[in-house]
């Protein structure tokens, strides 16, 4: 199986370093984690929203409508993911 960043500096730094398993990792100097810590724990990833999750694409979108959607999002407070979301989702609405 090839590496994912094969082709980029990062794979080419890893390959160099060879595979890194547990056993090469001292642990010992990590504290136990307390009922105090894992009360601060966030969750990793983004949950669903919705009926259920979102699916990940990719689209090409004109750099200058990009920009002006970033504004946008960022003048209201959200994520320009957010945004082109509730404009998508406002525009199926109203073709149904």
């Amino acid at each position: 199986m090839t590496k994912r960043f094969a082709s980029s500096a990062r794979g080419r730094r890893a390959a160099k370093k060879g595979p890194r398993t547990r056993g090469e990792i001292d642990f010992s100097d990590v504290p136990e984690l307390t009922d105090a810590h894992l009360a601060r724990a966030r969750r990793v990833g983004r949950p669903p929203l919705g009926r259920a999750a979102r699916e990940l694409i990719a689209i090409r979108v004109d750099p200058d409508v990009l920009r002006s959607l970033r504004v946008e999002a960022t003048r209201a407070g959200i994520g320009y993911q957010t945004l082109i979301h509730r404009l998508l989702a406002a525009h199926v609405r109203r073709s149904a």
